[in-house]
């Protein structure tokens, strides 16, 4: 029995071309996978091609998801909640868009959307070969790593060199087996064209959020601009709308259950391949920390914003984010719970050194691969709570701290001579740091950002003597104020709450900055030599730890010797699968479509089902212009299907088997939260909002009809 389970997980995590649902599968890999016997009606060159037009060149990066264009004339789709941080930042209290939803009836009315930027994938080559000789006959794999990342930089750099709308990505595969470079056109103009009101774009909110049957009308409409001459330049009055080569166009016909589906997208990190030491420090120590600090945050950011409508959208973005990340940690926990994922995964391990130990050759190149991967951890697990509170004061103890530290690290590296400092830090660093800026201030609410400071120096305040962050200790010896008293003297004496004085301060040299006596730089100062010890312990975990998955990649080949595909690496992958529902438990079933009549049965009229009078008013007058599926005699909203996605694939396209675009991605479903760990097919699903949906709010909600013609579509 313990060897069938061990065979049954196997299969869960290493994908074969035979059941393609599973797997996030490089674009040079998809010829393989037997596409038109399950349903594909185009060829797989369609999809991809380096040599002609194909459906790839329409997909792109954006604000930490996907998006596609639509039409000729740069149009973009993508989700509600890729866009969200666009609206957010576009908001104030007079103008609430995320609340209200925004228009543009004009090209001149189209709003910018602060910090987005697109990436277009325009090349992809196997680089492997040079980037490993950089590493020939380096055993110590610390040094080996970092020779590596060195010769990744500057291989990054030679590439983008003259060219101001390039970037250029060489991506780690299979830790460290492959090396694949990714070339990109950067667009840096996007501007949002039409946006739905929270109550259609976030519709359930964080009640509904990863759950299923959804109701969720996730999308929004962006357009990407560029200079006359095609370069990919910032905003101007002078840009003009992006013409792509590619465009998907808008399937006719409805959907039913079974449909051939597909998705192009930029999934962010799965972890399918790690051993049982990654899963207990995930669900034990990583997840259930991450959990309970994401929990306070949001609810100390709902206490300071109470009754305050501009504080309320100061933090909306940062809310909506932990809240997101911190279900998907639960789900993640739960589900390896209820599933013992860990102790599955310990008797598969026991399979292969099995199958190890039975040959010398084999047991001397992989038998103590766990025990090593064991003392890793043990080593991790003994700065623990600093590494978790120090990591707080980079990102989520106020702007201002933030701000400071990011300043002082990036002016102390470039104050060391070349070869001593971390690849990739170099002039261009300050110049794209000084243009995003202003997003980081776009999200300051003093009042929480002091809170936030507060509440991490507390805990700093309270680890363990052999844990203690050194560089904060002049603030807890100082008994002459409490830590309430420093944090509001720091914030009223610095005068980094302002995004040009911050832009200043990198046009000074480093030297000129300490002199200043800002709180926060002395903070940022005074932890500096333990941001460097932390960052190379680090590297030596991250070396040593790549090195030990590298080796247990090899050994799975030599066992078991089948196709891999490689864990996202928010790379451009493809996942195909078919519409289908699902039985999450015992005597419940989940049919594959969602419908209008099921958001006016939800609707309540308060947060977060208040669906907007107008859209009660479409569906009580059964006003559904074209958009009427015959089989459900409603208008569909949202469907479930098998394709393999995880965090970044946002907003990706799905596309039946003609290749036309049928939904957005937006969701997983919360029974298989492990998705990232394990393939589960009876269980994981894609969660999709229909674009006939997409189509029937923006024409007879939104009243935006000529969106629909700048697409081609009949209405």
């Amino acid at each position: 029995m313990k060897k069938f389970i061990a065979i049954l997980f196997f299969s869960f995590l290493f994908a074969v071309s035979v059941t393609a649902q599973e797997g996030m599968w490089l674009l040079n890999q998809i010829d393989k996978l037997d596409l038109n016997k399950k349903g594909l009606k185009i060829d797989v060159s369609e999809i991809y091609s380096k040599d002609n037009p194909s459906l790839y060149q329409a997909i792109i990066q954006l604000g930490g998801g996907t998006g596609s264009f639509v039409s000729g004339e740069g149009l973009i789709v993508t989700n509600h909640h890729v866009a969200y941080s666009g609206l957010q930042r576009a908001s104030t209290k007079d103008n609430d868009y995320i609340t209200n939803g925004f228009l543009a009836r004009s090209r001149t009315e189209e709003i910018k959307a602060l910090g987005y930027s697109a990436r277009m994938l325009v090349d992809m080559q196997d680089v492997t070969a040079e980037v490993l000789d950089a590493a020939k006959g380096i055993t110590d794999p610390v040094e080996r790593g970092m020779k590596i990342n060195k010769k990744i930089a500057e291989m990054t750099e030679a590439l983008k060199k003259g060219k101001e709308d390039a970037d250029v990505n060489i991506a780690e595969m299979f830790n460290g087996k492959q090396y694949v470079m990714f070339v990109y056109k950067l667009i840096k103009d996007i501007r949002i064209v039409y946006a739905p009101p929270l109550s259609i774009g976030n519709y359930g909110g964080e009640t509904d959020n990863w759950m299923w049957p959804r109701h969720t009308g996730d999308f929004t409409f962006m357009r990407a601009y560029v200079s006359p001459d095609g370069k990919g330049k910032e905003y101007s009055a002078e840009n003009v709308p992006y013409k792509p080569k590619v465009w998907l166009k808008a399937a006719k016909e409805e959907l039913k259950e079974g449909d051939f589906t597909f998705i192009l997208g930029f999934p962010g990190q799965t972890t399918r391949y790690r051993t049982s030491n990654s899963i207990e420090w995930n669900q034990n120590k990583n997840y259930p920390f991450s959990i309970k600090n994401f929990r306070e945050i949001i609810n100390l950011a709902d206490e300071l914003t109470k009754n305050d409508k501009d504080g309320e959208i100061k933090v909306a973005n940062l809310k909506k984010g932990l809240a997101n990340a911190m279900k998907n940690y639960e789900g993640k926990v739960t589900g390896m719970k209820k599933t013992n994922f860990l102790q599955k995964k310990i008797e598969f391990e026991k399979e292969f050194l099995g199958w190890v130990n039975a040959d010398a050759v084999r047991k001397e190149k992989y038998g103590d691969l766990f025990s090593r991967d064991a003392e890793l951890y043990k080593t991790l697990a003994k700065t623990k709570d600093r590494d978790n509170i120090f990591n707080l004061l980079q990102g989520l103890a106020g702007t201002q701290l933030n701000m400071a530290v990011q300043l002082y690290y990036i002016k102390k590296e470039l104050s060391k001579p070349e070869n001593e400092r971390q690849p990739g830090i170099d002039e261009n660093t300050i110049n794209n740091v000084v243009k995003g800026i202003e997003y980081n201030y776009a999200n300051y609410y003093e009042p929480f950002d002091k809170a936030l400071l507060i509440r991490t120096l507390k805990m700093a305040s309270e680890l363990p003597a052999e844990q203690r962050i050194k560089g904060l200790e002049y603030i807890f010896d100082d008994k002459s104020r409490t830590i309430e008293q420093f944090a509001d003297d720091a914030v009223k004496s610095s005068k980094l709450s302002t995004a040009e004085f911050l832009k200043s301060l990198y046009k000074m040299p480093l030297t000129e900055i300490e002199s200043l006596n800002d709180p926060f730089i002395k903070m940022a100062s005074g932890m500096y030599p333990e941001s460097e010890l932390i960052q190379e312990e680090n590297q030596i975990f991250g070396a040593k730890v790549s090195e030990i998955r590298k080796q247990y990649l090899n050994g799975l080949f030599e066992w078991k010797g089948t196709g891999l595909y490689p864990d996202a690496n928010s790379t451009m992958r493809f996942t195909s699968g078919n519409i289908i529902g699902y039985k999450p438990a015992d005597a419940v079933t989940y049919a594959p479509f969602t419908t209008l009549k099921g958001v006016i049965e939800k609707n309540t009229g308060e947060e977060p089902f208040n669906a907007p009078e107008g859209l009660t008013k479409l569906y009580n007058n059964k006003d559904f212009g074209k958009w009427t599926d015959p089989k459900l005699n409603d208008v569909p909203v949202a469907f479930t299907h098998q394709c393999d996605i995880t965090g970044g694939n946002s907003g990706s396209p799905v596309m039946n088997a003609k290749g036309e675009i049928i939904g957005l991605a937006f969701d997983g479903n919360y029974e298989a939260m492990i998705g990232d760990w394990q393939y589960d097919f009876d269980l994981q699903r894609t969660i999709s909002v229909n674009f006939h949906y997409v189509l029937f709010i923006t024409e007879k909600f939104a009243n935006a009809g000529f969106l629909l013609d700048e697409m081609g579509i009949s209405h």
